[in-house]
């Protein structure tokens, strides 16, 4: 809530308690860096549109024409009224005014001032009161430094009021012998008049002055701790002169089928087909499907010849495959996926049907059919009874039955509750689409998991049930997995009771894992069919800060001595798009991020073991042919190398991306057809890494993307460098005037001026109205060819048609593969390269890359974020489904953009998702050109919030980074679903407000602005489980099975739980991973209700592709010890520190390690928790803790 008003306070606006921001970082977006996306924060403030009104020299007021008086006397004048005198009293006071203003003016001390009172924050006083750099925490009023600007100020303000101080005295003198009146008789002003006169116009000719210089250099930026010199803000490069219309992006107006009420529903048409000359082996059968009747190309051209094959490849796996009979070298890429660029499942030894845990059978009645059941339960998995199969040359139907309610999870990426639900369609086409919740986003991952709860009955017989919130039962569950593997453009209709599969080409290439359990269905589906996820750095577990928008290298290095003054863990420091030169991958932008300055930059960074990532996008910048000063030599090696898409004609496809027109580079042609894409783009990062010492790359833009529908250069080339056809973020229509929800609950007025500006900016930017009639274009099948650019069958994608926002389907790869076949690839394949590219550059040590699009077995290459998500409430939640789902297509190395991308965040949701993210593999904090800044040192409350949260990832970090060794190694997970951990509930089939860290800690978040409880369950109580508050220890008592329980969570509090059962190895935090990694050991032992746990601990040097030395420590607790046994020949001499043990029911009355008694000083007991503290051992452990064998006991 917000304090009440005090009287002097009451036409400002009022500040959330404690929670203005730092002075300098203000609420208001800058001018230079805007963006557009709706209102709240509870830290917004009104400002104004120009800048606040300085206090100014008060004027000593006349009430009438000042009477002259004769001397009668012929003394000299006093010395204060001779002119001489005056003159220079008057130049000394401008030129003291001049300096003082001036220096004010450039280090912001009366600007802070009156930013912070309109903002209502309580000035602090006292010799910290104002001081270069951030402020300390908790305190407010700090003056930012404007490096340089006092200094122009010297060079400006005095020789105007120099000049000023001459005109006046000049207009005076004139009007004086104007009038014909003696000197000494006329009406005038006296001296100090005239001073104080041209003081107050000097006054507000400086501030105004230097509002104009300050303004044009953008050095009026709110938001940022520390600015930058105004030169920095300066590009050298000349900015684009063209826009590229918007009538450029603007593709066909097409329907997609699904709600267009002309669609002709195959099923009512088609003939479905026959099998026949079935040929049945020990590990499978085959047969041939032929049309049931007369074609009905109804999408496209049937095809007449099908063959079947059904393959038993394991005892947990089935094939099922479906293709053309002929296929010729023309049309094979319409229908095959090549293995070169995604492998198949090997076949491994040869299986037989009656060894696996499913069964395949097939039926002709009245077409043909097949199903797939598990052979413990009988339960059918996959049915395409009573469905006839349709196969054309640019669409594939077929559907399965499913039960009532059913649970299936995956089908990405999307954003959405992590359960499906059964009343939705999921399209798989990659398109750059900010996280619009249901839109197909920027990965294509054709795998989901169905699991069914059953309970049995007296005689062992299973009973499907819906989820169920009745306790009174025990349940069981059973979880399959179905994956396609084809790289089409997909829609998979989830509907009550069935699922559709609709493809625009390829073949039916299924494989069906049987489980039992989820997490056995997502480590056999990656290690057989996507590849193991790469093992990470340890490094790329600490905390990564980036924004778009950091303009220099100054400013990047402004935002890491931040980090450190303020005691907040930094561990790698990103730049997006800003460090380029005009937008153009591998050239940096000479003056403000210049090659000299950042070497000198990174050289510093990496001596204190921090780390780099810059961005790298995937359009390459094609110059203007008629400028010889546009030179860009990675296009003109490219061209040489052949290493670019092209068109139908065999001439280069240019597209639009940031830079202007552009070209993308061709992996497809790379891999199949010896293209040099991969050869050059790995030279081009070589190159480019010796320039910048980066220590990872991002990639963005990768699904592909294009500002302009079709190869649109034609007649443009010689406009480059062009704007985009759209607004950037901060420019004129596109301001960042949106605020996380709740923010008009506690600042009304401002979230009212905000929203008001936000309809005013959305009323002008809008140029068409709404057509009262609309005519879709539609397509027919065309005999013996393929319409790709717009399909008989429009499926249902947020960009409209294929070519929208894309590289047209007809863009040609080297060797004659359409862009149509494998656009689901470009984000895999580009990972790919840029793997090993890494390789190359930073030889030896594992690639760190973070993509954007990504397909089915890009985690063995890449991490993966999120993508632009939104500063609300709604996508802090959205990030935990996100994470499940990526943990199901195996890439574990998954974050969201901490505190949201689009929009301005606020300190209640950027504390609560600082602390969220804590518990994520990836962990940055990353927004928008524009937006205010939201690094977590801007507010107090943040600052403590992921401080607190830090310290637990830092301590745990030992435990992530093991956790990513077994997923590296079989495909375990890491983030975790409650259901998967506990799947005999089936209450839990719908929970995705909390998650498992690994198996052994459970975060339940606070996902609700103003809340400061949140509930949760306390999954397997029912079966005696045990969990432990983190902070307390104590064990959680009273909770019954699928209790929604009410936990305390003020603001600043994550509520994390320990599962009884795991043995939790931690190290003490530091300011970096490689500190933290030197520093003392300690064990959390959490008992469950027989007094056992187990655990484990992987070493290894943290960098290593191949390391050459690991060690394995594992774990156990029974009978009263902990036992430490360490495998492995990796060297570790970190001294263990503590152990704790916890539900520990008896006091101990001796406590030995390795059979010697430790005196009562180094352990204790808490009866009130239940816990058992060793302490001080590091002197008992000289070769380290992981030497040798120990054990703990007690008695």
């Amino acid at each position: 809530m917000e304090p009440a008003a005090s009287p002097t306070q009451a036409s400002r606006p009022l500040a959330v308690k404690d929670e203005g921001r730092f002075p300098g970082t203000g609420p208001f977006p800058s001018r230079d860096t805007n963006t557009n996306t709706s209102a709240s924060s509870a830290e917004l403030t009104s400002y104004p549109a120009w800048p606040p009104r300085r206090s100014v020299v008060g004027i000593r007021g006349c009430t009438g024409p000042i009477q002259s008086t004769v001397s009668k006397s012929k003394s000299p004048p006093p010395l204060w009224r001779s002119s001489s005198t005056a003159i220079l009293v008057q130049s000394v006071l401008i030129l003291v005014g001049g300096i003082a203003t001036a220096f004010a003016e450039g280090t912001g001390i009366l600007d802070v001032t009156l930013d912070a009172e309109k903002r209502g924050v309580q000035l602090q006083e006292g010799p910290d009161a104002y001081v270069e750099g951030p402020a300390k925490l908790g305190q407010v009023g700090q003056a930012p430094q404007h490096s340089g600007t006092w200094i122009l100020g010297l060079g400006v303000y005095i020789p105007l009021g120099l000049f000023l101080l001459l005109f006046l005295f000049a207009l005076t003198y004139s009007f004086k012998r104007r009038s014909g009146i003696p000197r000494s008789k006329a009406p005038g002003f006296s001296r100090f008049t005239q001073s104080a006169i041209a003081m107050f116009s000097l006054t507000l000719l400086l501030w105004f002055t230097g509002f104009c210089l300050r303004a044009a250099s953008g050095d009026y930026d709110h938001s940022s701790v520390s600015r930058t010199s105004w030169q920095q803000n300066q590009t050298v490069a000349p900015a684009p002169v063209f826009t590229i219309p918007a009538s450029a992006t603007l593709g066909r107006n097409v329907l997609p089928n699904i709600i267009d009420p002309k669609a002709v529903d195959p099923q009512t048409v088609c003939p479905g087909y026959k099998a026949s000359n079935i040929d049945e082996t020990e590990g499978g059968f085959t047969a041939e499907l032929d049309l049931a009747g007369p074609a009905c190309n109804v999408y496209g051209n049937d095809i007449e010849h099908l063959s079947l094959s059904v393959d038993f490849q394991a005892d947990d796996r089935v094939h099922v495959d479906i293709r053309p009979r002929f296929i010729s070298p023309e049309n094979e890429s319409w229908f095959l996926l090549p293995e070169a660029l995604v492998p198949r499942p090997p076949r491994g030894d040869r299986y037989r049907q009656s060894d696996s845990a499913l069964i395949v059978s097939w039926s002709n009645d009245p077409t043909f059919s097949f199903s797939v059941k598990r052979r413990e339960t009988n339960d059918t998995l996959f049915s395409t009874e009573g469905k006839v199969l349709v196969y054309e040359d640019q669409f594939i139907e077929f559907a399965s039955a499913l039960p009532e309610r059913y649970n299936l999870y995956g089908l990405g990426e999307v954003i959405h509750g992590f359960r499906l639900g059964d009343n939705l369609t999921r399209t798989l086409f990659a398109a750059d689409v900010g996280d619009t919740i249901d839109a197909n986003l920027y990965g294509s991952h054709p795998i989901y998991l169905d699991t069914r709860y059953f309970v049995a009955g007296d005689s062992g017989e299973l009973t499907y049930v819906q989820n169920t919130t009745d306790k009174a039962n025990k349940y069981l569950s059973y979880t399959h997995g179905v994956f396609l593997r084809n790289a089409h453009a997909q829609e998979i209709l989830l509907r009550p009771s069935s699922v559709t599969w609709r493809t625009l080409g390829g073949s039916i290439d299924l494989y069906f894992y049987s489980g039992p359990k989820a997490q056995d269905v997502i480590r056999a589906y990656q290690q057989t069919a996507v590849g193991l996820p790469a093992m990470q750095q340890y490094w790329s577990l600490g905390f990564h800060q980036c924004r778009w928008g950091y303009k220099s290298w100054a400013e990047v290095e402004d935002v890491v001595d931040n980090f450190a003054k303020f005691e907040i863990p930094l561990e790698t420091i990103w730049t997006d798009i800003d460090y380029m030169k005009q937008y153009r991958d591998f050239e940096n932008d000479p003056v403000r991020f210049g090659y000299s300055e950042g070497s000198k930059f990174l050289a510093k960074l990496h001596a204190n073991h921090q780390h780099y990532v810059p961005i790298i996008d995937s359009a390459i910048y094609a110059p203007n042919p008629e400028n010889p000063d546009d030179a860009y030599p990675p296009y003109d090696r490219g061209v040489e190398a052949k290493a670019f898409m092209l068109n139908p004609d065999g001439s280069i496809y240019y597209g639009a991306v940031w830079p202007g027109y552009t070209v993308f580079p061709d992996w497809v042609g790379a891999v199949l057809n010896g293209g040099g894409a991969i050869d050059w783009w790995i030279d081009e990062i070589s190159r480019y890494s010796k320039n910048v010492a980066f220590d990872g790359i991002w990639i963005d833009m990768s699904e592909v993307s294009s500002f302009c529908v079709g190869s649109c250069v034609t007649g443009n080339l010689t406009l480059n460098p062009a704007h985009p056809p759209f607004a950037l973020p901060g420019e004129p229509g596109n301001l960042v005037l949106q605020y996380p929800e709740g923010f008009n609950s506690t600042n009304s007025s401002e979230a009212m001026s905000a929203s008001s500006a936000l309809r005013q900016q959305e009323a002008a930017t809008a140029t068409t109205q709404a057509p009262t009639s609309t005519s879709y274009y539609r397509t027919t099948p065309t005999s013996g060819a393929r319409n790709v650019n717009c399909p008989p069958y429009v499926i249902k994608i947020f960009n409209g048609e294929l070519r929208g926002h894309a590289v047209s389907p007809n863009a040609t790869h080297h060797g004659g593969y359409l862009e149509y076949d494998v656009h689901n690839l470009f984000g895999h394949m580009i990972l790919n390269a840029t793997y090993q590219a890494l390789l190359k550059v930073h030889e030896g040590k594992r690639p760190f890359i973070i993509g954007r699009s990504t397909f089915a077995g890009s985690g063995k290459w890449a991490g993966h974020w999120g993508g632009d998500n939104a500063a609300l409430w709604a996508y802090m939640y959205f990030s935990i489904p996100q994470a499940l789902s990526f943990s199901i297509f195996g890439i574990p190395m998954f974050g969201v953009d901490t505190c949201g991308f689009a929009g301005n965040t606020d300190y209640e949701l950027c504390s609560r998702w600082m602390q969220l993210s804590a518990f994520f593999p990836f962990y940055r904090n990353h927004n928008i050109l524009g937006a205010i800044s939201q690094e977590p040192y801007v507010w107090s409350s943040v600052a403590e919030a992921t401080k607190t949260a830090m310290r637990i990832r830092y301590s745990l970090l030992p435990y992530m980074y093991t956790l990513m060794a077994r997923a590296s190694l079989e495909g375990s997970t890491v983030m975790r679903a409650l259901a998967w951990e506990f799947p005999a509930e089936p209450w839990l089939a719908d929970a995705d407000r909390q998650f498992m860290l690994g198996s052994a800690l459970m975060v339940t978040p606070c996902l609700e602005q103003g809340a400061s409880t949140v509930g949760g369950v306390f999954p397997g109580v029912g079966d005696g489980t045990v969990w432990y508050d983190w902070y307390t220890l104590a064990a959680v008592k009273g909770v019954e099975p699928g209790q929604n329980v009410t936990i305390d969570a003020p603001l600043g509090h994550i509520p994390l739980y320990l599962r009884g059962g795991s043995v939790v190895p931690t190290q003490e935090p530091g300011m970096t991973t490689t500190e933290s990694r030197r520093n003392p050991w300690g064990l959390i032992v959490a008992l469950d209700r027989d007094g056992s746990a187990e655990g484990e601990l992987y070493l290894d040097d943290g960098e290593s592709l191949e390391p050459d030395a690991v060690t394995w420590v594992h774990f156990s607790a029974t009978n009263n010890s902990v036992v430490a046994r360490p495998e492995g020949n990796y060297v570790d001499t970190n001294r263990l520190a503590n152990a704790t043990v916890l539900g520990l029911a008896e006091a101990p009355s001796k406590v030995w390690l390795n059979g010697d008694l430790l005196a009562t000083s180094r352990w204790s007991y808490s009866a009130d928790r239940a816990v058992l503290s060793v302490q001080g051992l590091h002197d008992l452990f000289p070769q380290g803790a992981w030497a040798t064998a120990w054990e703990l006991t007690w008695e």
